[in-house]
């Protein structure tokens, strides 16, 4: 092998300045990657539970949080805050007053353990938002229905309580007339008079459409819109909304088929890793995924949601967020301020 010396070129001087402005070069690119890893977002991924009523999913849930550092969002239905004996105090657009469609609180005693973990979960950190009441269709409702709905929520939450036969926590006021700022609408169903409601009343967004894949959210309007996104899932990588009773629908009609439960978990998990994966690598838009307080197929999608956000939440630059922090990273004038 031939030595430096055999070369005229690689005098001792001339080898100082080549090793010199090799290592200038290589730190200017090393700057350029940290700069570019800079100014590439965090990707977030918000998760999103509605009805927000099953006690033994809310400690599910709330010790999913505290393993993982991801902070969640609860969409909640007022008519869980009411015990059967009260349900007379709620009346939906076009119903006879007692009437919903996803049932009230068994008794006062339910109705109190599960305000206790409304205001643990929003203490530490998580977001409540309002899912309406009784879970109706609203699509056809206008804007003074939908005005109605909001305020027995907003009454509901305010003197839960009470009502329940309880003194309210420090702090429970402010959080009911302050800290309720995102909706969902039951069966993902939309209209004029919901979007124009929303509006009014002000909240800052809305998380009730579906896009054809990951979107960033739409601040052209007063109230942000958030969308669910579809997913290419199973074997044929059908598109699909990120949402646990879809997958329900999909992988067994509907019909509870626990004998399949974990063909339909790795199914889930399989799905979401690469979602996550293709906004990770590459554009980085938020990824939502969305679920209910009812386990389904054996718990398939909980026990698939659990083990994605223990592996996801804790990577580099990934931040598992509530829709209010989106809103504060993502908005415009919202980051300008921060």
């Amino acid at each position: 092998m031939n030595s430096l010396e055999d070369h005229p070129a690689a005098s001792p001087k001339k080898l100082s300045i080549s090793l010199a402005a090799a290592l200038l070069a290589g730190v200017a690119g090393v700057a350029g990657t940290v700069s570019r890893a800079a100014e590439r977002p965090e990707q977030l991924v918000l998760i999103s539970f509605d009805g927000a009523h099953d006690n033994r999913l809310w400690d599910l849930s709330l010790a999913m949080a505290n393993r993982s550092g991801a902070r969640f969002t609860y969409f909640l239905s007022c008519t869980f805050l009411m015990s059967k004996a009260e349900r007379q105090a709620y009346k939906a657009p076009g119903q006879s007053a007692g009437r919903s469609n996803v049932g009230f609180a068994q008794n006062q005693a339910e109705a109190l353990t599960r305000l206790g973990h409304i205001w643990s979960a929003y203490q530490a950190g998580n977001e409540i938002g309002s899912h309406g009441c009784g879970h109706f269709d609203g699509k056809n409702w206008s804007k003074t229905n939908w005005l109605g709905e909001f305020d027995q929520f907003d009454a509901a939450l305010a003197n839960a309580w009470s009502n329940n036969g309880a003194e309210a926590p420090p702090g429970w006021a402010r959080f009911a007339k302050t800290g309720i700022r995102g909706f969902r609408a039951p069966y993902l169903s939309t209209g004029d008079g919901l979007f124009a409601a929303l509006e009014a009343r002000g909240f800052a967004y809305d998380a009730s459409t579906v896009s054809q894949g990951p979107v960033s959210p739409d601040f052209s309007k007063p109230t942000a819109h958030f969308a669910l996104p579809l997913i290419p899932e199973g074997p044929r990588q059908r598109a699909i909304i990120a949402m646990d009773y879809n997958l329900f629908v999909r992988h067994s009609a509907g019909l509870e088929t626990p004998s399949k439960s974990e063909e339909f978990e790795e199914r889930t998990l399989d799905a979401f890793r690469a979602a996550f994966e293709v906004e990770y690598s590459g554009k980085r838009r938020p990824l939502q995924l969305g679920f209910h307080f009812v386990e389904m197929n054996g718990g398939a999608y909980w026990n698939a949601l659990e083990r994605f956000v223990e592996e996801t939440c804790g990577r580099a630059e990934v931040a598992c967020v509530t829709y209010q922090e989106a809103v504060r990273r993502l908005k415009p004038e919202e980051k300008s301020a921060s």
